[in-house]
């Protein structure tokens, strides 16, 4: 199936890490994988996991705010609890919090995105045998994989038969229009049986993206963490936590700046890309302040920015502007960002097209420019006079570039 164009003009989704290791405020699922935690300690943090604030409305009407599009919930991470009363398996937390949830996004125009990992470090049946793909190492730990000569096809079959089970639960009851699956480096793509859930999926609701750990059957790339330097083909979006921390942990202060988050999202864009940006609520289901504010900070820069935004594609390549840009769907309208005050001009180089006005996005004023150089087909430096210390941002400033025409850019080596 094409992607679907809801996921590229969307730009920005919040990413949403909830469950039981909020309890303890530890690494999701990694603090019992890595023996940071045992277990037993890791599994009892079920028992303070309340969701006694969970407002899911509370949540879309922030998210909204944010200026997101969809946001993705985990519906079941590595430590195999689901956020619903599943009829597979054992390890749940007693209620459904997804329902509630997919309820007050659409109710806000939200896309609705799940969350689900292919693997269950908790499940009797899943360290039954031991991966053929790439990531060998994972046979060496004992959650992951059996010591070798102690593997049970039979018993692998059934958790396929569990993690099939609860996927297909997800689609029957929310019709996701977008599941994120994880997990998928433990196995390889046949052990998998990845064409067989993704049949699955798509019988339910053949327009839901999926993202590129459902390996060949996956709709667009999601590195983490960092912008990547050249940018995957096609669509993709980039999973950024607002601290450190991927869930709650309490002690992990060290959270992005508005300013910082506001320059990884206009990164991304201008890249091509979306950002999925992280929350990870306490145990009783609430967002914490500060994660709050810088939503709504970046919410708000999105706002004064729209046309900038939404409806845009990637702008210029590398080496004709000092930062990101993006272009608006006609090609007539280029957005350059700044984000910090530029000292007499900003340049632009290689532009072949007319230039009718330059404005400051979200002002009044208009820029003049000027181009100066060249020689025959290899066109001069674009000259756009600074904009006043009152027109400038906060966080970043935008300027419109409007052509009389489709952007006409130059990309070649120059004359010899």
């Amino acid at each position: 199936m094409p992607m679907q164009p809801w996921f590229p003009d969307a730009k920005l989704g919040i990413f949403i890490h909830y469950g039981i290791y909020a309890v303890d405020g530890v690494p999701e699922s990694w603090a019992m994988y890595t023996g940071e935690v045992s277990r037993a300690d890791y599994l009892a943090q079920i028992d303070g996991f309340t969701a006694e604030h969970y407002d899911p409305q509370a949540w879309a009407d922030l998210f909204a705010r944010a200026g997101a599009r969809y946001a993705v919930l985990t519906a079941r991470h590595h430590d195999g609890f689901a956020l619903w009363d599943t009829a597979y398996g054992t390890n749940n937390v007693g209620r459904d919090l997804i329902g509630p949830y997919a309820e007050a996004l659409r109710d806000k125009g939200l896309k609705v995105g799940l969350y689900y990992s292919h693997s269950d470090w908790t499940h009797p049946d899943y360290a039954t045998v031991r991966s053929t793909g790439a990531a060998r190492y994972v046979n060496d730990n004992r959650l992951s994989a059996p010591p070798e000569g102690g593997e049970d096809p039979a018993a692998w079959q059934r958790y396929l038969a569990y993690r099939d089970g609860q996927v297909g639960e997800l689609m029957d009851r929310y019709r996701p229009d977008l599941l994120w699956f994880d997990g998928e480096w433990e196995r390889a793509e046949e052990q998998w049986g990845i064409d067989k859930l993704a049949d699955r999926i798509l019988a339910v609701n053949p327009q839901t993206v999926l993202n590129a750990r459902m390996l060949s059957r996956g709709d667009y790339a999601t590195p983490e963490q960092g912008v990547p330097i050249t940018p995957p083909d096609g669509p993709w979006e980039l999973c950024l936590t607002i601290n450190d921390s991927w869930g709650y942990q309490s002690r992990d202060t060290n959270h992005k700046s508005v300013r910082q988050l506001v320059r990884y999202f206009a990164e991304a864009i201008g890249a091509g890309g979306n950002l999925l940006l992280d929350v990870g609520p306490t145990a009783d289901g609430r967002i914490t302040p500060e994660q709050t504010a810088r939503l709504e900070g970046l919410g708000g820069w999105i706002a004064a920015h729209a046309e900038a935004v939404y409806g845009t594609a990637a702008g210029l390549p590398a080496g004709h502007h000092y930062g990101p840009s993006t272009l608006s769907a006609d090609r007539r309208t280029l957005y350059l960002y700044l984000f910090d005050q530029p000292r007499e001009t900003v340049a632009v180089r290689g532009l072949r097209s007319a230039i009718q006005r330059v404005r400051v996005v979200g002002r009044d004023a208009e820029l003049a420019h000027r181009r100066d150089g060249g020689l025959g087909d290899v066109p001069g430096v674009t000259w756009i006079d600074a904009p006043a210390a009152a027109d400038l941002d906060e966080y970043a400033t935008v300027l419109a570039v409007e052509f009389d025409g489709e952007l006409d850019l130059y990309r070649g080596t120059g004359r010899d």
